[in-house]
């Protein structure tokens, strides 16, 4: 017998008591108790119709008909580990690699962004035999221990940062090191990269990879200058490291003009790609391509590598289904289209209010950048959380379009 549903108080109450107090709600003050999801929409238990733009998972929109179908067929025949031959996960696999550059052919499944994070972090150790990682200041890559060794988003606010990390600064044309107004950001932020590797080898550190988002999210919707990785990967690989690119948050052709982030750098290919939340359409799948030489590397261990249920009939079928969806559907024009009219939309409100710095974006990774002052480009902080989690008036919007985020730190 179904049980009845329980009111809000009584299910955050329940909440409270049982789950870790570390796991946050969206609008503490207040939460929304979602019941139901359709499309871009989401319903709370009184029938309430909220407008989903903080959500970088459901990315072909909740419940979507064919990638419901796709799962409840397969479901329906099997669902076991990879360590069995199926199609789905070849077919998964090559309709990937249609999306990839050529050399970037080899693929591993598993369940979460954090575990394809991780996997990749290991993929880089064993081909380089090195240890050292470089990633971006304010990034983060994983809850995985591993991974919050890398993200200096965690690491700051717990054990600090390990001798084998090295933090580099955001490439922030806006309010970093290197303005819009600079001559070659991209050189110049490089070139720190490449003295962070050169005070490594000083103290006789060897550099396994560098490890970024595509677009840097966590740390502001950060658009890197054009050419910032091509010049970093030549300082990687002259280190002997590999680039990793962190995909989870932007892959999938929600950047508008291509379907990986990474495109966004012309004629930039990574060593490593990683990928999740939008993969699944909020199924738990995740991935990892790359080259055939750093997947034999990493195979000459003659440690077998396996994940119980990363690349399960279900879990394929559902992410096939969502590259149809995307293609059917025409998404990644759609990010774009919609992408520029929100921007323009917005570059209309910063003519307006002082209190927007600067809007940026590509496709459906937009933000926008609030400052006290706008020659000083103060961050406008308290404003920030003001808007992110007091503002009543505007809920039946939920936060943010699909990682739109307003941002001051």
């Amino acid at each position: 017998m179904k049980a009845e549903p329980r009111c809000r108080l009584e299910t955050l109450a329940l909440r409270k008591q049982l789950i870790g107090s570390s796991c946050r709600l969206f609008f503490p003050e207040d939460p929304v108790k979602i019941t139901r999801a359709k499309g871009q929409y989401m319903y709370d238990e009184n029938g309430n119709k909220y407008l989903d733009c903080i959500n970088n998972v459901a990315h072909v929109g909740h419940c979507h008909p064919e990638v419901i179908r796709a799962a409840h067929q397969q479901n329906q025949l099997l669902n076991t580990n990879s360590r069995y031959l199926h199609d789905n996960l070849v077919d998964y696999a090559q309709r990937l690699s249609n999306t990839l550059p050529e050399k970037l052919c080899t693929f591993y499944f598993l369940n979460s962004g954090s575990e394809a994070n991780d996997l990749a972090l290991r993929l880089a150790r064993q081909y380089t035999k090195h240890e050292d990682v470089v990633v971006i200041d304010h990034a983060y890559h994983g809850h995985l221990t591993s991974l919050i060794d890398i993200s200096p988003y965690k690491f700051r606010n717990l054990d600090g940062q390990k001798e084998w990390v090295h933090v580099v600064p955001l490439p922030d044309t806006y309010r970093g090191l290197f303005r819009e107004d600079h001559k070659d950001p991209a050189s110049a932020y490089a070139s720190e990269v490449k003295k962070i590797i050169d005070q490594g080898h000083q103290k006789n550190r060897k550099f396994a990879a560098f490890f970024a988002e595509s677009l840097p999210s966590v740390a502001g919707q950060i658009i890197p200058p054009p050419g910032y990785f091509q010049k970093v990967a030549e300082h990687i690989h002259k280190a002997g490291g590999v680039f990793i690119a962190d995909e989870i948050q932007v892959g999938f052709g929600r950047v508008g003009k291509h379907f990986w982030a990474f495109q966004l750098q012309e004629d930039f290919i990574p060593d490593i790609v990683t990928m999740g939340k939008p993969i699944g359409n909020g199924h738990p799948v995740s991935c990892v391509a790359t080259t055939r030489d750093i997947a034999e590397a990493f195979s000459a261990t003659g440690v077998e590598y396996f994940n119980t249920f990363g690349g399960n009939p279900v879990s394929c079928a559902i992410g096939i289904a969502v590259l149809d969806v995307i293609e059917k559907e025409q998404l990644q024009d759609h990010a774009l289209q919609v992408g520029s009219f929100l921007m323009e939309l917005l570059h209309q409100q910063k003519e307006k209010h002082p209190l927007i710095g600067d809007v940026r974006g590509a496709g459906l990774f937009i933000g926008v950048d609030l400052v006290q002052d706008q020659t000083e480009r103060s961050p406008a902080t308290k404003e920030a959380e003001l808007i992110t989690t007091r503002s009543h008036g505007v809920k039946r919007v939920i936060a943010t379009l699909q990682g739109w985020w307003v941002f001051a730190k």
